[in-house]
């Protein structure tokens, strides 16, 4: 079994954590949150503050790590501030995820049930492809977006770096979303979205 640390502690985690067990291969070594002042185990399992990751790592350096927290801008933080290698990330798909052979996945990214990634699609690094999503072929979704449950991203669609796109949210074919920006749930996406926009409805309106 290879070891993983999870770094975050909510509600997000829960399902991370599931489909780590789901996955097999993987045994989850300790569960990092900083609302942990100081490091203790439980069940073979140790909790502390996520300041304690290096030092877990450079115990074994086989150890892998996942970011288990849904808010894109976080992640990024987190990324920023342990500053170690991509490399270390676990690439997570559950087992009932459906993948081209051809879709390129990057390291932190996190594929969660009954999601569908077709072919030539890329997936950028510590990206969320929520419960059920569908990443049609050729898709380019940037580092730190969360693609929330039940959206459809039709094909040739971009999503820039950190955006998040609703639950159900619909992009018709050929659409660019910029970075850093929200699609609101259940909303239609038919023309090009800027960077740090929000839109919502059906169609889309930007609010700013």
């Amino acid at each position: 079994m290879n070891p993983i640390v999870v770094i975050g502690e909510g509600g997000h985690s829960k399902v991370i954590q599931d489909i780590i067990f789901a996955m097999g291969g993987y045994q989850i070594i300790a569960i990092l949150d900083d609302k942990y002042k100081d490091v203790h185990n439980r069940d073979g399992v140790l909790y502390g503050p996520i300041s304690v990751v290096s030092s877990i790592i450079d115990r074994d350096r086989n150890t892998k790590l996942i970011i288990a927290i849904g808010n894109n801008q976080v992640r990024a933080e987190i990324v920023k501030r342990i500053g170690v290698d991509n490399k270390k990330f676990a690439t997570l798909i559950h087992p009932s995820a459906i993948i081209s052979p051809s879709a390129r996945i990057g390291e932190g990214t996190v594929i969660m049930p009954n999601c569908v990634v077709n072919a030539n699609a890329e997936i950028g690094k510590h990206v969320i492809i929520n419960t059920g999503a569908i990443v049609e072929h050729d898709n380019r979704i940037g580092d730190y977006a969360h693609i929330s449950p039940n959206a459809t991203l039709t094909g040739n669609v971009a999503v820039g770096e950190g955006t998040h796109i609703g639950a159900s949210a619909t992009i018709i074919p050929g659409i660019k979303v910029g970075k850093w920006s929200v699609i609101g749930a259940g909303s239609t996406v038919i023309r090009d979205i800027p960077d740090f926009k929000k839109a919502v409805g059906c169609p889309t309106r930007l609010l700013d």
